[in-house]
């Protein structure tokens, strides 16, 4: 179901707000997701731009979407965002090892057919793009046309693994949005250097919000479960199979420039092993970048130009 589509005036064009909608999971779940319905139609082609779908980082939301889903969505794209389960809006589930790839992937799927969706990008912040590794398996080039990396790739640092890991799950409640914000300061400084305390604000707000007069990260602390069992002898998780599976479609990479998750050397092997890949690096940031900036958006937006 769709809640409240309602369109606000920019200009001379009326702009559709974003609109929640809900889903059923294989399994039973209430999962919710966001819409961002286009603003116009261009008159440059007979087609309108390509559907996009956003889908999020481990522990991240729909929210991590706003800036860069009203962008396209004022250029003509009808922009999707999906909560997984266990995040943002969507329901927790009882038992922590359905937080899987595979499971989310199924719980991806039935929003696919739930929305209609005949033709899309994927836009994968991170885990999101893990997704698009293995939908390409299952949505060929014609279906899911293009995909857009956001700060991932087939081969994944695992100390950015372990960073994260040492606080998914710790800290869920906080006094105020200010307190998360300087929290997330003191840990990512590092990674998004020109990042003023506003900025820190922002973000606070994209991964918590106000419950019951306390405000709480918005994701099932369970989640942390799934990164417990790391093991430092373990082998890396090796993703090249599952990339080269996305060489029929066109791929943007965008890379923080301080990211510790994807380096500058498993670009490069990204780049030469696909004919159809291009790099973007955003500067002053790290994993994963924001997609709040303008220069990101026109940068998407030209890629998908024409799809």
């Amino acid at each position: 179901m769709t809640i409240g589509l309602k369109t606000v005036a920019t200009g001379s064009e009326p702009v559709p707000v974003p609109s929640r909608f809900t889903w059923k999971s294989p399994d039973g779940l209430t999962l919710a997701g966001y819409e961002w319905r286009p603003a116009r139609q261009t008159a440059e082609t007979t087609t309108s731009p390509i559907a996009v779908l956003c889908l999020p980082g481990l522990s991240r939301n729909t929210r991590d979407f706003n800036d860069v889903a009203k962008f396209l969505q004022f250029v003509g794209h009808h922009v999707i965002a999906l909560d997984y389960r266990g995040r943002g809006m969507s329901e927790w589930d009882p038992d922590w090892r359905n937080y899987d790839l595979t499971i989310e992937g199924h719980d991806i799927d039935a929003a696919i057919a739930h929305l209609g969706l005949d033709r899309f990008a994927v836009l994968g912040t991170s885990r999101g793009g893990m997704h698009a590794f293995a939908m390409a398996g299952r949505y060929p080039a014609d279906r899911m046309a293009a995909v857009i990396l956001n700060d991932i790739g087939p081969h994944i640092e695992m100390r950015a693994i372990h960073r994260i890991a040492a606080t998914l799950g710790h800290n869920m409640t906080h006094a105020s949005l200010e307190e998360v914000a300087i929290s997330l300061q003191r840990t990512l400084g590092q990674q998004f250097p020109a990042f003023q305390m506003a900025d820190w604000r922002k973000f606070a707000g994209q991964i918590a919000s106000v419950s019951d007069g306390r405000v709480v990260l918005d994701y099932d602390p369970a989640l942390a479960r799934q990164l417990a069992s790391l093991d430092d002898a373990g082998p890396v998780a090796d993703l090249w199979h599952l990339y080269e599976k996305l060489t029929d479609r066109p791929v943007l990479i965008l890379r923080g420039e301080h990211s510790d998750l994807l380096s500058e050397e498993t670009c490069r092997r990204m780049l030469d092993t696909h004919p159809n890949a291009r790099l973007k690096t955003v500067r002053e940031q790290g994993h994963a970048p924001m997609l709040w900036e303008r220069e990101t958006h026109e940068e998407i937006a030209r890629f998908l130009k024409g799809l």
